[in-house]
């Protein structure tokens, strides 16, 4: 399956980072727009510079972080922007294979983090209330 048509979010896996991180989710949340959109421009830097070795570190790490919050389409999309970066490294080419997803990166990675925001969002949750006060019928 190409990473284009992988789920945007995996939302088993983000309920249970979710729950795992607790109340620090939202602030976590708030380092993976941070350090994503850092992440995002190395890359984009690197591939007009034709740099495959700076591509690596950049895209290794927004997997990793992408991977935590369920963002399974960002995640599977930089796996391969970082495993085509390294191969270039090894065959001293330049990573032109992965423009594509380049391009389409940030964009992805503003349509995800918009989703998880929303998600957290305390106007979503008064609107969908849970426990005590919750209305049935």
């Amino acid at each position: 399956m190409a990473p284009l048509e992988i789920e945007l979010i995996d939302w088993t896996v983000c309920t249970e980072t979710r729950s795992a991180l607790g109340p620090n989710f939202v602030r976590i949340l708030g380092y993976f727009r941070e350090d994503g959109a850092d992440s995002i421009e190395k890359i984009e830097n690197a591939m007009r510079a034709k740099n495959p070795i700076a591509m690596v570190d950049a895209a290794h790490k927004l997997k990793g972080e992408a991977l935590q919050f369920g963002a399974m389409r960002l995640s599977a999309t930089t796996e391969i922007i970082e495993t085509t970066a390294r191969a270039c490294v090894e065959h001293h080419e330049t990573p032109d294979d992965v423009i594509e997803l380049v391009v389409a990166l940030r964009s992805m990675f503003e349509e995800t983090l918009a989703i998880l925001e929303e998600d957290v969002s305390p106007v979503v949750q008064q609107r969908h209330p849970q426990g005590f006060g919750r209305r049935f019928g």
